[in-house]
């Protein structure tokens, strides 16, 4: 069942399931809107930039025009950050086909609107075949062929079987769900609980502090997410807690490496800036604060590191502000529902 598969964006992540794809028989055609960058990728067999030493076999292909990679795709995979998501989508529908299945893996709410991916991929295309593949999945490892398991969502469960078929190999596990909004509020969600996680490291605490970071970020994250519509059990599964610990423990982690240096000293727009790469959680903290403002949803770490990340505080003020909260029972949202 070999596919011709379109890859937009050719990041870490972005070459790493193209990689695994031209591996498991497709043929992959990927794209970069970096025209430079993609002449680099053609030369070199390898993401140099972003994924050394993993070379390219001769299933995946280097477009330089978008139209190339789309044209008589089965599959189109959106591989942009979650803030370019909707211009990657509008760039690409001149050339998208109604059959075609649409994947995006980026993690993120997009500011301003507050809209989930799969929100904007409905708003502009109602009668797309929209799937979303996440879970706990470093580009490093995907990319070196180490065991990697994903979850591949869809309201139709026979569209996320068909990605799921299309991805899975020896070292590629995808297991199905049809819950898009859990998947896609863990996958984003789990961002600030990685920045939160990387200030306290940089801060000198010990696991003690992650592990509390953790497991009330988890709370907050299930509650706001229950409260979009999202099953509660989506979070305690590979999108949600899943991807969580893989998120707050790995240095592969830019939110993490980016905590890690406010936590430090570092001011937010130096540290993201330092990192290199798109640090998701700094734009998703910003949405999903207006979220849980508008929604009336207590999101109290996810308030402390937005005030540290838009400078109001500093991480020392957030930590004695969250530790001197009042007191609380554990499992108060679970006797509340």
């Amino acid at each position: 069942m070999n596919k011709k598969i379109a890859v937009l964006g050719a990041g870490s992540w972005g070459t790493a399931l193209a990689v695994t794809l031209s591996t498991n028989g497709h043929a992959v055609n990927m794209w970069d809107i970096n025209a430079e960058h993609a002449q680099e990728l053609k030369e070199n067999r390898e993401n140099k930039r972003y994924l050394p030493e993993v070379s390219f076999n001769e299933l995946l292909n280097i477009s330089m025009e978008a139209e190339e990679a789309i044209q008589g795709a089965d599959i189109v995979l959106f591989s942009a950050p979650a803030q370019h998501f909707r211009n990657a989508l509008e760039n690409a529908m001149p050339y998208l086909k109604k059959d075609m299945v649409l994947v995006n893996v980026a993690k993120g709410i997009e500011q301003k609107t507050l809209l989930r991916m799969s929100q904007i991929a409905m708003e502009k295309l109602p009668d797309a075949n929209y799937v979303v593949l996440s879970g706990p999945s470093h580009a490093e490892e995907v990319g070196r062929a180490m065991p990697t398991t994903v979850v591949s969502a869809s309201k139709d469960i026979k569209l996320a079987e068909y990605i799921q078929d299309v991805f899975m190999s020896d070292t590629f596990r995808v297991y199905t769900n049809t819950d898009v909004v859990g998947v896609e509020l863990g996958g984003a969600l789990k961002n600030i609980i990685a920045l939160g996680a990387g200030i306290s490291d940089g801060m000198g605490f010990g696991d003690n502090a992650k592990a509390a970071m953790m497991t009330r970020g988890m709370t907050e994250m299930a509650r706001l997410g229950v409260k979009l519509g999202a099953e509660e059990k989506t979070f305690s599964g590979l999108t949600g807690m899943g991807d969580l610990i893989v998120t707050c423990t790995s240095m592969h982690s830019r939110n993490r490496r980016c905590g890690i240096m406010i936590g430090e000293g570092m001011k937010p727009s130096e540290a993201t800036k330092k990192v290199g790469m798109v640090v998701e959680g700094m734009f998703t903290t910003e949405a999903a604060y207006e979220l849980a403002q508008k929604n009336k949803v207590e999101m109290p770490i996810t308030e402390a590191i937005y005030q540290v990340v838009n400078e109001k505080i500093d991480a020392r003020e957030a930590v004695t502000a969250l530790m001197s909260r009042s007191k609380k029972h554990e499992t108060e949202d679970l006797m509340i529902r």
